[in-house]
C-alpha cells in the first residue's frame, strides 16, 4: 500500500512538473518566462487579447521583449539604479499609488446591488430601455429599371407563401447583389441602416409585402419584400440587468467614496498653498 502511494506521489510530481515545464517560454539566466508573465504583458498593450491566440511570429515578438526586458533589468541593477535617490522617490510614488488603488478596489469589491434593486430601477425607468423598431427584408437587386418592373408585374399577382416562395426563387435567379444566393435576405436591420431611398420604401411596407414600383439607389434598382417588421419596444430585463447592476454598483461607489473623502476632509488638517498663493496674488 506505502509503495502505491509513493507510486502515485511520484506520478502526480511528474505531471505537476512537466504542466509547469510547458507553461515556460524561455529560461534567462536561471529566471523562467512563463506564458502567464506573456499574457500580463498582452493584457498590459491590449486587454481583451489573449496571448495563446496569437500568431507564432507575434509570440515570438512578445517573448524576445521578455527577454529583453529581464536583461535590462539585470542590467540596471548592477548598475546600481535601485540605489539612486531618483529610483526610490518614484518607488514610494508607485507604493502610494498601490496602495489606494487596492484600497479603492476592496471598496468596489464590498459594493453590493441587489436583483430587487436592479429591477426596481428597470421598471422604474423602462423609457431607457427602449429598443429601436427592426425589419426582416429581401430584396431583388438588377441595374436596369425596365427588369425590375417585370420582376414586379410576375410577382404582383401573388401573396403570402406563393409570393414569398417565388419573391425568394427571383431573387436568386436574378439579383445582383451579395443576397442574392440568399434569396435576395437582408436579415434584420434598424432604422436608419439602409440607404434613405431604400429605407422609405421598406418601411412604408407592411409583413407580408413588396414594393409595387423600383426603388432606385446608388447601387441600381430593388424590389423589396418585408418579412417582419418589429415595432419599437422595451427590452427585456434579463437582457439589460448585467448592464443596469453594473451601472448601479458604479454609482453607489462613487457615492461610498465622495462620502469617505468628505468625511476625511473634515477631521485632517488642510492647508491648500495654491489657493493661498493665488489670493495674495490676487490682492
Amino acid at each position: 500500500m506505502l509503495t502505491r502511494v509513493k507510486t502515485t506521489l511520484i506520478a502526480l510530481s511528474i505531471i505537476t512538473s512537466s504542466a509547469l515545464a510547458s507553461d515556460i517560454l524561455a529560461t534567462v539566466n536561471g529566471k523562467n518566462i512563463t506564458k502567464q508573465d506573456a499574457q500580463t504583458f498582452v493584457t498590459a498593450q491590449v486587454p481583451q487579447a489573449n496571448f495563446a491566440e496569437l500568431k507564432a511570429e507575434e509570440k515570438k515578438m512578445i517573448t524576445n521583449r521578455l527577454i529583453e526586458k529581464h536583461l535590462f533589468m539585470e542590467l540596471a541593477a548592477k548598475e546600481g539604479i535601485a540605489s539612486k535617490p531618483d529610483f526610490k522617490r518614484n518607488m514610494q510614488k508607485i507604493k502610494e499609488e498601490l496602495l489606494v488603488n487596492m484600497w479603492m478596489k476592496e471598496q468596489m469589491d464590498k459594493t453590493i446591488v441587489s436583483d430587487s434593486e436592479s429591477k426596481a430601477f428597470y421598471d422604474k425607468n423602462t423609457d431607457k430601455f427602449m429598443g429601436k423598431a427592426s425589419m426582416h427584408a429581401r430584396h431583388i437587386l438588377v441595374e436596369g429599371e425596365a427588369v425590375a418592373q417585370e420582376i414586379i408585374a410576375t410577382l404582383k399577382p401573388l401573396t403570402g407563401e406563393a409570393l414569398k416562395e417565388k419573391f425568394i426563387a427571383l431573387a436568386k435567379e436574378k439579383s445582383t447583389g451579395p443576397s442574392g444566393p440568399k434569396g435576395g435576405d437582408l436579415s434584420t436591420f434598424t432604422k436608419g441602416q439602409m440607404v434613405p431611398e431604400f429605407s422609405t420604401a421598406a418601411w412604408a411596407l407592411d409583413n407580408g409585402q413588396m414594393t409595387m414600383t423600383p426603388v432606385k439607389t446608388q447601387f441600381g434598382y430593388h424590389v423589396i419584400y418585408v418579412e417582419k417588421k418589429t415595432p419599437e419596444a422595451v427590452v427585456a430585463y434579463d437582457e439589460v440587468k448585467e448592464n443596469i447592476l453594473a451601472s448601479l454598483r458604479q454609482k453607489q461607489f462613487a457615492a461610498k467614496i465622495s462620502e469617505v473623502a468628505t468625511e476625511l476632509k473634515s477631521k485632517a488638517q488642510i492647508v491648500e498653498v495654491l489657493a493661498e498663493v493665488n489670493a495674495t496674488q490676487n490682492k
